[in-house]
């Protein structure tokens, strides 16, 4: 039932909006000035709106849409219809780790700015169940793509979750979430959109992930004035677009292009991963398509609410059927191991407690092979053959699978390498469990374990490389109490020149090329790296080295220098060989020792792309299709590579991952190098496509000059575009094609007569806010050389 509450609508609305201004750095579409403005708004707490709690069955609140924002804390914001049928603004401004559930934007949105914007900088943010389908419209909003529905500020620094959601017909993006490039993450479960005008789903950081989602256009019409949006109709957007530089991976998810040019695309040096799922409607950029198929299921996922009433109610899935045996825990996570015979063991840590041991999908509850912790927060088990379950409901924030059970969550393959997350205890309460026996896995049944005393050891490991030719390196420690030996257990090989242990015993390394290595000790181990194709055995099973390191160990800087390591004679190297696509790359190493460039392996030495700080200790490069290599004695303390181009140190797989370690000075040198662009700014017209010819004027401050560029594959023409004498001012026309200019000071005055679409430092230009001051005025656009007397 629809409850109507009173709601102040913070005066008239003025035109106000969720974003105005143009920062050079997409620094916000809630620009300082717009976010003081709301600020001084009489806004709608969300406690007034909401109650402060939920609403039970189909009872919802209704909230007319009149130019008011909503601020959210760290709360929950549930059961609302957003009525926006009257045709005014509305702002759902999350400031804190807000739960945003049950809740449908009723009717065409003709308003301005996003409907949710989000700025939280800490915490979780939860939106589950929404319905924002039935379209928008460029009536109320003057910016050249008109509203859209949900974006990710720039100053926001948070994890964001959208579980169930309907997101259709908005023309300046559904999701715009690209910000995560600067801290954050966003994860889509179970979402659906179509026709969102830029894009559906747009993404910026290699951490955001989308599983089991949907996104594609087709000829809906949701309505038909106003109904096109600068470049893009109601049929013509991205499905996918990834803004970011680093890799993001969709799980299991559809796209189809419709009549847009292509279903996912990247920008700059991004790519994306398909793991599983359709795509159709072709690729742009970096995309890797291997894993997935050819024809696309749109219907719409399970759960997803289809109307904004349904949503609002929670009958279409925000206040589901329970999902297992308890009514009040919504997320079940299932560890599966059917027709396995070698056991699985399991640990995860959820926020807050419980979690219960479940029979959903007709899983076996085995008390004598499940735990949990006292505060109900931790569970762990055994399976084989077989299925376990568990119900909880808050979010998952550590998982570990030993074996070959496959973990799902909530019907949904479980991602395990984005854990732990922030809050997680570690893993130092994982593998003491009841059903741990010192007689069965964890100790050999064998007697080959004798030292020359006639001790008998506890533990076996062996790092087992038998037919690989490329050597693999290991380290690894203990607890104090106990040695490490060295072993012939299994047949392995004692090799005096390939195997090192520390004075004191808690300490053990080697080198194995196409044999085997043991050792025996008896206390537990703490930390393991191997670098290289040798497999881990402990005690016989498989060893999971994700987990390490545990709690005691010493840290990575013993690894690496020991005696079969080329004392002074260390090699790195960066290989780009048939790359198109540059990579920077930047490395660190001790101090006693200078960095050289090096032609070993056929590397070429290129002067203008490789530069070594004064000390010696700090070496850049840019590398485009070929290979860079570095010579130097000491050892490496950070790395960072941006770009496809492989690291080998030592003639070995570089892992990045162990990096930085103690004693690198941090970030702060890289990124600004004699061949990265000396000029701050650009300012991109693009009207790829376009038939009809856009004239563009702008104007800078003083103090910088305003030069054409190539780009992002830009063309230079220079019967089309002018510069004024004192460089502070530039003109041009561009048709089906990209024009780009560089400089250094802020831009104070732009106007685009045409569909070409303006792109400041890599972000949409909002030109409703110039001219600023410093601006000289229109006198002096629209005589140029190539408009006809």
């Amino acid at each position: 039932m629809a409850r109507d509450i009173a709601e102040s609508d913070g005066g008239k609305n003025g035109g106000k909006r969720a974003f105005n201004g143009d920062k050079a750095d997409n620094n916000t579409l809630l620009d300082r000035r717009s976010y003081l403005k709301l600020a001084g708004t009489t806004t709608v707490a969300a406690a007034a709106a909401a109650g402060g709690a939920s609403a039970s069955g189909d009872d919802y609140d209704v909230i007319t849409a009149r130019g008011q924002t909503i601020r959210l804390g760290n709360e929950t914001w549930a059961n609302k219809l957003i009525d926006v049928t009257g045709g005014g603004s509305i702002t759902v401004l999350v400031e804190g780790a807000a739960t945003i559930r049950n809740v449908g934007v009723e009717g065409l949105y003709q308003g301005s700015g996003f409907i949710f914007s989000i700025t939280n900088t800490g915490g979780t943010v939860s939106f589950e169940n929404v319905y924002i389908g039935d379209g928008a419209n460029k009536r109320g909003e003057s910016f050249v793509h008109g509203p859209g529905a949900v974006f990710y500020h720039r100053s926001a620094n948070c994890r964001v979750e959208f579980d169930r959601m309907n997101v259709q017909g908005y023309p300046n993006n559904g999701f715009y979430c690209s910000n995560t490039a600067h801290g954050g993450s966003v994860h889509w479960t179970n979402c659906y959109g179509k026709n969102n005008g830029v894009t559906t789903f747009r993404t910026g950081s290699g951490s955001d992930t989308l599983e089991n989602c949907v996104a594609y256009n087709d000829n809906t019409d949701y309505s038909t004035s106003d109904g096109r949006w600068g470049n893009y109709s109601e049929s013509h957007g991205r499905p996918l677009w990834h803004w970011g530089n680093q890799t993001m991976t969709a799980t299991n998810c559809n796209f189809a292009a419709g009549s847009y040019g292509a279903a996912a695309i990247t920008h700059e040096s991004g790519r994306i991963v398909l793991n599983g799922g359709n795509i159709s409607g072709g690729t742009q950029g970096n995309v890797n398509t291997s894993r997935a198929g050819s024809t696309p299921d749109l219907s719409i996922p399970d759960g997803v609410p289809t109307s904004a009433e349904a949503a609002a109610s929670g009958s279409s899935g925000g206040s589901p059927e329970p999902r297992g045996d308890y009514e009040d825990l919504r997320h079940t996570y299932e560890f599966v191991a059917e027709g396995e015979s070698e056991p699985t063991d399991y640990y995860f840590e959820i926020e807050d407690g419980p979690i219960e041991p479940s029979t959903y999908n007709d899983a076996t509850v085995e008390d004598d092979y499940m735990w949990v912790s006292d505060d109900g927060t931790r569970a762990a088990g055994r399976v084989v053959d077989g299925r376990h379950a568990w119900e909880f409901d808050t979010n998952i924030i550590d998982a570990t699978v030993e074996g070959p059970a496959h973990a799902v969550v909530n019907d949904v393959d479980s991602n395990l390498e984005r854990y732990p997350l922030s809050g997680a205890t570690g893993d130092g309460w994982k593998g003491d469990m009841p059903w741990h026996d010192e007689g069965e896995a964890d100790e050999p049944e064998e007697d080959d374990g004798d030292d020359e005393d006639g001790h008998e050891f506890d533990h076996t490991y062996e790092f087992v490389a038998e037919g690989e030719d490329e050597p693999t390196d290991y380290y690894f420690e203990i607890e104090d109490g106990s040695p490490i030996v060295p072993s012939t257990y299994n047949g392995a090989t004692i090799e005096d020149d390939f195997m090192w242990i520390s004075d004191d015993g808690t300490r053990a390394a080697g080198r194995v090329v196409d044999g085997r290595h043991a050792w025996e000790f008896d206390t537990l181990l703490v930390d393991v790296t191997v670098e290289g194709p040798a497999e881990p055995i402990v005690n016989d099973q498989q060893s999971y080295l994700s987990r390490y390191p545990l709690s005691g160990a010493t840290g990575d800087e013993w690894k690496g220098d020991m005696p079969w390591h080329d004392s002074g004679e260390h090699t790195y190297e960066f290989v780009a060989e048939g790359e198109s696509e540059p990579t920077d790359y930047y490395f660190e190493i001790e101090d006693g020792s200078t960095i050289e460039p090096s032609t070993y392996n056929g590397a070429t030495i290129e002067d203008n792309l490789m530069w070594v700080s004064d000390d010696g200790t700090r070496a850049a490069g840019r590398i485009v299709d070929g290979r860079h290599a570095w010579e130097f004695d000491t050892l490496l303390v950070d790395v960072t590579v941006d770009g496809p181009a492989e690291p080998i140190v030592n003639d070995q797989e570089s892992h990045l991952g162990r990096y930085p370690l103690s004693g690198a000075t941090g970030d702060g040198w890289k990124g600004d190098m004699p061949w990265h662009a000396s000029r701050q700014h650009t300012y991109e017209f693009v009207a790829e496509g376009e038939d009809e010819p856009t004239d563009y004027y702008f104007e800078i401050e003083d103090g910088s000059t305003i030069e054409p560029s190539t780009y992002n594959g830009a063309t230079i023409e220079d019967n089309l575009m002018w510069v004024s004498d004192d460089g502070t001012r530039a003109a041009g026309r561009v048709v089906d094609g990209r024009h780009a200019w560089e400089f250094n000071t802020l831009l104070v005055d732009v106007t685009v007569d045409g569909p070409a679409e303006p792109i400041v430092n890599d972000q949409q230009s909002y030109l409703s806010r110039y001219p600023l001051s410093g601006a000289t005025g229109d006198d002096w656009k629209g005589d140029m050389p190539w408009h006809e007397n």
